[in-house]
């Protein structure tokens, strides 16, 4: 079974838990949701297999979820459910599919859990944070 990351190339936590699986020597499925978009049995299936509510996936910043009155305690989870496959933004990312199980990887040191392998150190993220050590240690 391949790995697959459901990913945004403009968001910078996606593209650190892609370097991050590419540098353990594995190259994913990409999907780009954005352009892809979602369906509802999709996002269900997803949303279950990480052990994560509609709600928790939800992006609140950078998305509609205000304009939209999805931010409010009385939404259920059909309804944002309906507004993500609407609005494809309103999904959180990256989440990521492996053999080892499937998580929504926000912080992305999340994904090192996923692998069969830690990539070699030293690691960092984009913005220099080193989250492996030389040694192959992790500092999350």
């Amino acid at each position: 079974m391949s790995i697959v990351i459901h990913h945004n190339p403009d968001c910078g936590t996606s593209r650190n838990v892609l370097a991050i699986l590419r540098a353990a020597g594995e190259e994913p499925v990409v999907i780009e949701y954005l352009a892809e978009g979602w369906t509802r049995p999709q996002l269900l299936g997803l949303f279950a297999a990480a052990g994560i509510t509609p709600r928790e996936a939800l992006r609140e910043t950078k998305s509609p979820a205000a304009e939209l009155g999805l931010l409010e305690p009385g939404v259920d989870d059909a309804a944002l459910i309906a507004a993500m496959v609407a609005h494809p933004v309103l999904v959180n990312r990256p989440i990521v599919c492996t053999p080892k199980g499937v998580r929504l990887c926000r912080p992305s040191e999340r994904v090192l859990d996923l692998l069969d392998r830690l990539p070699p150190g030293p690691l960092c993220k984009e913005d220099g944070q080193m989250i492996l050590t030389e040694k192959g240690e992790r500092l999350d």
